[in-house]
């Protein structure tokens, strides 16, 4: 249970230093669409990080994504 919070959390910051990141980064008149972009690409990244985090931490394997099957 904390190891969930903990990954929700770090997922949470990811997500807000890459759209805080991205709105100073973007050209000052802002449209709706730029904003859904920034979220797009915010979720993006922090959606990719937590599947690393998972794959490098929960599966130790050499092979994360086969398995091997039984002849």
């Amino acid at each position: 249970m904390k190891r969930g919070l903990m990954l929700a959390a770090a997922s949470l910051c990811v997500f807000v230093v890459v759209a805080a990141l991205m709105l100073k980064l973007m050209p000052a008149p802002l449209k709706e669409s730029d904003y859904m972009v920034i979220g797009s690409m915010a979720t993006l990244v922090a959606l990719g990080v937590l599947f690393l985090v998972l794959v490098s931490t929960t599966l130790k394997s050499s092979d994360v994504f086969f398995k091997k099957r039984r002849k």
